[in-house]
C-alpha cells in the first residue's frame, strides 16, 4: 500500500469509527514491585526527566504488560522502554526490539534509515548491561517464522507517523498481527493532532496523526480498540507546530524556548485487541 493509497483510506476508514469508553486518566501506576525498582534503576538516570510526559508505569499497566511475558517494542530508538521492559519482564519474559522491513517502505530515505536500525540498536542494547529478560533484534521481515503467534504484546510508541509516511503501515500491521498470540494485544502511543486537523498536517510528517485515524488504520488491519486513555494526554500542546512535533521537547528543533514551557506532545493511549 502506497502512501497515496494510504492517506486515501485514511479519510474513509475514520468516518465508520466508533469510539469506545475511555480509560480513566487517573488511574494508579503499577503496584508490581518490579516496575518499580525498574523506573528507579541507576542506569535510567536520564531517562527519569522524561517519566513526568510519558508516565512508564501507568502506560504498561494499561497495556498490561506483566513479567514473563513476550513483548516486542517496536521501533526502540534510544531505548527508553528497553530500559524499563527488560528488568520489568524478567528473566522469564523476551524482550525483542522490532524494527520494519526496509523493503516496505515506498522511498528509498525510509528504506535506508529502516535498513540501519537492528544493527544501531543491537550494538546501543550491549552497552547498557541490563538484567532481565533476554534481548533479541530482528526487522519484521527477518522475524523467524517459529515466533508466529507468540508475542503477548507488541507495543509502538510515538512511530506510527513513521510506518504511515513511510509507506509501510500495511506490511507491518499485517506482520504484527501475525506474530501476535490469538489473545495478544497491541499497545500504541502516538502524538495526537486535533480531531479537525486538516489532512495536510496528518499524514505523518508533522509527527502528528488524529486519533480516529489511527483507530480506523488498526482496526483495518485485523485489530478491535479494546481501551483508550488520557494517561499521555498535554492539554497544553497546541499541536499545530509548523515544524512539528519535534519543535516540543526533547528535540527542540528551532531552539524555541517559550516551547519547553509545553512539555512533550499531547499523545493518544490505545490498546486493541488481535481480532480473530
Amino acid at each position: 500500500m502506497n502512501r497515496k493509497t494510504t492517506a486515501m483510506a485514511l479519510a474513509v476508514l475514520a468516518l465508520g469509527t466508533a469510539a469506545p469508553a475511555a480509560a480513566d486518566h487517573h488511574m494508579e501506576a503499577a503496584a508490581h514491585q518490579p516496575i518499580a525498582q525498574a523506573l528507579q534503576a541507576e542506569i535510567r538516570s536520564e531517562d527519569k526527566a522524561r517519566d513526568m510526559w510519558r508516565h512508564p508505569a501507568e502506560t504498561l499497566d494499561f497495556f498490561k504488560v506483566e513479567p514473563g511475558m513476550t513483548v516486542a517494542d517496536y521501533m526502540p530508538a534510544g531505548g527508553y522502554y528497553t530500559r524499563i521492559l527488560v528488568p520489568y519482564l524478567g528473566t522469564q519474559g523476551r524482550y525483542i526490539g522490532l524494527s520494519p522491513d526496509p523493503a516496505a517502505a515506498d522511498a528509498p530515505r525510509f528504506a535506508e534509515y529502516f535498513t540501519g536500525l537492528p544493527g544501531k540498536f543491537s550494538e546501543e542494547s550491549k552497552t547498557w548491561a541490563l538484567d532481565g529478560a533476554p534481548i533479541a533484534v530482528y526487522a519484521s521481515g527477518d522475524l523467524p517464522e517459529a515466533m508466529n503467534g507468540q508475542l503477548d504484546r507488541v507495543l509502538i510508541f510515538r512511530e506510527m507517523h513513521n510506518i504511515l509516511r513511510s509507506g509501510a503501515l500495511y506490511t507491518e500491521l499485517m506482520r504484527i498481527r501475525s506474530a501476535l498470540k490469538d489473545d495478544g494485544m497491541l499497545g500504541i502511543v502516538q502524538h495526537r493532532a486535533k480531531a479537525d486537523a486538516p489532512g495536510s498536517y496528518t499524514t505523518g510528517g508533522k509527527g502528528y496523526l488524529r486519533q480516529k485515524d489511527v483507530v480506523a488504520l488498526v482496526e483495518a488491519h485485523g485489530f478491535e480498540l479494546v481501551a483508550e486513555s488520557e494517561i499521555n494526554a498535554n492539554p497544553k500542546d497546541t499541536a499545530d507546530h509548523e515544524d512539528g512535533v519535534w519543535q516540543l521537547p526533547p528535540s527542540m528543533r528551532g531552539n524555541d524556548e517559550s516551547k519547553r514551557a509545553i512539555g512533550e506532545s499531547d499523545r493518544m493511549t490505545l490498546l486493541f485487541r488481535k481480532r480473530a
